[in-house]
């Protein structure tokens, strides 16, 4: 008889406790191959493949195009045979005809998906683990179950709940114990709704228990009609981060016009010389990486929780990209390392993969430092909201021709008005305005950057 193992979703990393089903990549009945991915998640951060760790038939199938799984629940389930075994190949499972064996499939809980992975690890045979494409394979590791005795008169949080570290936060936050609530989430899930739905309950049973009266329900009101969009996947963690942002950092922002005219000769010089191309962006992003150079504290965040400026001593730069799915902001890496040629390539492989949605996860998380260009929308100038945790964002509006007056006459320039938005408990208006001046320097006369190659 084949033996029919559970595969739920795996830890994606980087925080993240749910995922969008985006697509199916395997029909019920089919044969998949150990590491061959099954369905295509989308995530606060990206899309990605997972990989089933098991080979043979597949039986089941859990979830619909659209709906919003947590960590641990059961995505598939496969019938592995004697003669396939874990790392098999043939078709267990199924008739002579080829017609796969009827299974009848049922609804797993994260507890026994989770049991299942661990069983495979014992079992001797070659086993993948719930691992994502590319991050290499390997046995799971076992899992302890951890026992807790069962207080009075409480109730336990469904076993399939993996609660976000927003929702238990929020709940700490209003004072809400989340082993009184049953989520309205797939599985039981204990959603953010649920626990704003609870704060006025919550609220008049401590009233009655200091001996106050209740406060009376607020009266209802109609809600408008309108078309509903959930604040989820790249929209839901774009909203939390800038609402965090908001309100956890006290911003500022400053600006100046610059005359943007040398830059753009210096950068048609570079293009004429031959080899490769360099893009603006990259230009601009080397004159920031020189400026952090010379203002190192503005490389860095608050920990609010230590009460400590981290200052780092690697520039991360994120860059404002726009895609089908909405504003992501990719990271490149190290790159006070860069040349400008390798910035211009490192922009424009990151580029593209956010617009086919392909960047893992890594890959727009870690910045320290973020290059806006909000220029391409057409627009002179903003006041941008910091990339929580970043301490600062450096914003380019569009280079359009204006009179300027250079040299001691009026001419037609072209120029461009950079903003400089800041964590005033970083660094003064002193500091802020010396990094913006310095900048606007190198835009307006691109040889001062030799200083510091």
């Amino acid at each position: 008889m084949p033996q029919v193992r559970e595969f739920a979703l795996p830890d994606l990393g980087e925080g993240l406790t749910e995922a969008e089903i985006s697509r199916w990549l395997v029909e019920v009945g089919e044969v998949v191959a150990v590491d061959q991915p099954v369905v295509e998640v989308e995530t606060a951060k990206a899309m990605v493949e997972v990989p089933c760790p098991y080979a043979g038939v597949v039986t089941g199938r859990f979830g619909e195009v659209g709906d919003e799984i947590p960590v641990g629940a059961a995505l598939v389930t496969v019938a592995e045979s004697a003669e396939t075994g874990p790392s098999g190949g043939g078709m267990s499972g199924a008739e002579p005809g080829g017609a796969p064996t009827p299974t009848p499939t049922r609804q797993p809980s994260a507890a026994s998906a989770g049991s299942s992975a661990a069983a495979s690890a014992g079992s001797g045979g070659a086993v993948s683990g719930n691992v994502l494409v590319g991050y290499g394979t390997s046995a799971p590791p076992r899992r302890r179950r951890r026992v807790q005795a069962a207080a009075p008169e409480r109730k336990a949080a469904p076993a399939a709940a993996v609660i976000s570290p927003l929702v238990r936060r929020i709940a700490r936050e209003r004072g809400i114990d989340l082993r009184e609530l049953t989520g309205s989430g797939p599985q039981g899930l204990i959603l953010r709704s649920d626990v704003e739905r609870a704060v006025p309950a919550h609220a008049g049973r401590q009233a009655v228990a200091n001996g106050h009266a209740a406060p009376a329900a607020p009266a209802a009101r109609a809600v408008p009609e309108g078309e509903r969009v959930p604040l989820k996947g790249v929209l839901g963690a774009v909203a939390d981060k800038l609402s965090r942002s908001r309100r956890e950092i006290p911003d500022a922002t400053c600006w100046v016009d610059a005359d943007a005219t040398e830059l753009l000769a210096a950068r048609r010089a570079m293009n004429e010389a031959g080899g490769a191309k360099v893009s603006l962006l990259a230009l601009l992003a080397r004159i920031c990486t020189a400026a952090l150079a010379r203002f190192p504290e503005l490389n860095a965040f608050v920990d609010t929780e230590a009460r400590e400026l981290v200052r780092l001593p690697a520039v991360h730069l994120g860059f404002a990209a726009q895609t089908p799915r909405g504003l992501v902001v990719p990271v490149v890496t190290d790159a006070h390392t860069r040349s400008a040629v390798d910035l211009t390539a490192e922009f424009s492989r990151l580029t593209d993969a956010a617009r086919q949605g392909r960047l893992a996860p890594a890959q727009l998380t870690g910045g320290t430092f973020t290059l806006n260009n909000y220029g391409v929308f057409g627009v002179d100038g903003s006041t941008p909201i910091l990339n929580h945790p970043e301490a600062a964002m450096l914003g380019v509006g569009r280079i359009t021709e204006k009179p300027w007056v250079h040299q001691g006459e009026l001419a037609v320039r072209h120029v461009v008005q950079l903003s400089f938005t800041f964590d005033h408990r970083v660094c003064d208006g002193g500091t802020a305005g010396g990094f913006l001046r310095y900048v606007a320097d190198c835009v307006e006369q691109p040889a001062v950057l030799l200083r510091t190659l």
